[in-house]
């Protein structure tokens, strides 16, 4: 096989594309990744959930620090230090970005820093030189969306890109977007002592997640000034407008951060030379990750299917096993998902206005945490919340949705018994350690 001649191409090495290296190395496969940029891991390791996770870890600190009395510890004169925790978020990702240089070089992965374009179906251009693969995975991730908004080239509009390149905080900042983006910089900004308002269009923020849950995680966030059912019209040097029924209303922006979700990155790879069914929602592939070409598949956030990096990892481990002749697919119904606010929200399986749309027989069972011992002993009165939702025909396990504690680090348990189909009577037999927040889910469950 040629220097230039691959197994495998992998156009970007975000989640889904570096995944798919390790996979294929480790299977013995000549594998080449491509991606434009100089450090590898994508949006998620340089500018979305490691450098994200980490400052929030710090605000956590901090706004612990300051409400500690309760629990018998008394911090004096606790300050945040902006600058000392962008060092430290440099140093996460610095670390986070050399391993995933260090697992391409353990599996023997070429790495080649360029733009890569389709010259036909098996070649790809990059600098100017021409490489072939018997099979070519497109992981090129998404882009922040940029709304039709007047003044979005104003110098104090951002994106999440734009975030960890701050030097100085603002004094009053104004996020357009009440997604999972939205309200993580929001939790983020307000517990480190910035005015935050979020302008939301939808009547609801989070509008994918459980109805009841959303509009609890919104009313817990500490020190945001979140608006729904608004519209963002003008961006202005020292202010943004927005209508607010039917009328014109100004708030104070130092900084304006644009969190109006992500589209996926089609453009510029030459797609159309090829005749790859796309649009501008993403590559359309099946349950092997697979596109209208045999030979080409798409996996992350270019699908539109599921904007998350462990589904892109998913993704990534079915294109190269079912590229190996291994008999895999993809599930979209047992994704867990997690809003690492303050408090923390993850959810799995379907919502209950969701699972009555599908014709479900539901029957929906919550519990206040605050009745778990180790949620109360850790967290006091905080809002906390645990809602399932169960196939009463069935007593199959749909949904599961945690507000508090460390919701991101239980949920997964709860994907296992959806992926697994549980039906309730099969989850009351499992034995949850004592004392967990965790238990919640079990003890949930009895109150059906």
């Amino acid at each position: 096989m040629s220097d230039n001649r691959y197994e495998i191409i992998i156009i970007g090495a975000g989640p889904g594309g570096y995944l798919a290296a390790e996979r294929a190395g480790a299977m013995g496969k000549k594998v080449l990744i491509i991606d434009k940029e100089k450090s590898l891991g994508g949006v998620c390791v340089n500018k979305g959930c490691i450098p994200t996770k980490t400052l929030l870890n710090s605000a956590k600190i901090y706004y612990k620090s300051q409400n500690s009395a309760m629990y018998g510890v008394s911090v004096s004169n606790a300050k945040y230090d902006f600058n000392k925790a962008m060092i430290w978020k440099d140093k996460v990702v610095d670390l986070m970005t050399r391993g995933v240089a260090y697992q391409m070089k353990r599996f023997n992965v070429d790495v080649l820093q360029g733009e890569a374009k389709f010259v036909d179906r098996s070649t790809i251009s990059v600098n100017g030189k021409l490489y072939s693969a018997d099979n070519i995975i497109i992981a090129t991730g998404s882009s922040p969306i940029i709304p039709p908004i007047d003044g979005i080239n104003e110098p104090n509009v951002i994106t999440s890109d734009e975030v960890f390149k701050m030097t100085e905080l603002p004094k009053d900042l104004v996020i357009i977007g009440g997604g999972v983006i939205g309200l993580e910089f929001a939790s983020y900004f307000s517990m480190i002592g910035v005015n935050v308002t979020v302008l939301e269009m939808l009547p609801e923020v989070l509008p994918n997640v459980d109805s009841e849950i959303a509009k609890l995680l919104r009313n817990s966030l500490k020190g945001c000034h979140i608006l729904t059912n608004v519209q963002a019209k003008k961006i202005e040097k020292d202010k943004v407008i927005y209508i607010q029924n039917g009328k014109e209303v100004a708030v104070k922006a130092d900084l304006v951060l644009l969190a109006t979700g992500r589209v996926p990155n089609v453009n510029n790879l030459g797609l159309d030379a090829i005749n790859l069914d796309y649009s501008k929602k993403g590559i359309v592939i099946n349950e092997k990750m697979q596109t209208n070409i045999p030979n080409v598949y798409a996996v992350g956030d270019v699908t539109g299917k599921s904007l998350l990096a462990h589904s892109a990892y998913r993704m990534g481990e079915v294109a190269v096993n079912t590229i190996a002749g291994k008999n895999d697919r993809m599930r979209y119904n047992a994704i867990p998902w997690a809003v690492y606010t303050n408090p923390e929200l993850a959810g799995i399986g379907l919502t209950e206005e969701q699972a009555k749309n599908k014709g479900y027989n539901v029957k929906v069972s919550s519990m206040q945490l605050r009745a778990n011992g180790r949620f109360y002993a850790e967290h006091g009165n905080e809002k906390g919340l645990c809602k399932i939702i169960v196939d009463a025909d069935t007593d199959l396990l749909l949904g599961v949705f945690l507000l508090g504690g460390v919701s991101s680090e239980i949920i997964h348990g709860a994907a296992v018994m959806i992926e697994s189909e549980l039906r309730v009577k099969d989850i009351k037999e499992i034995i949850f350690p004592h004392p967990t927040v965790s238990e919640a889910i079990k003890d949930t469950l009895w109150e059906l």
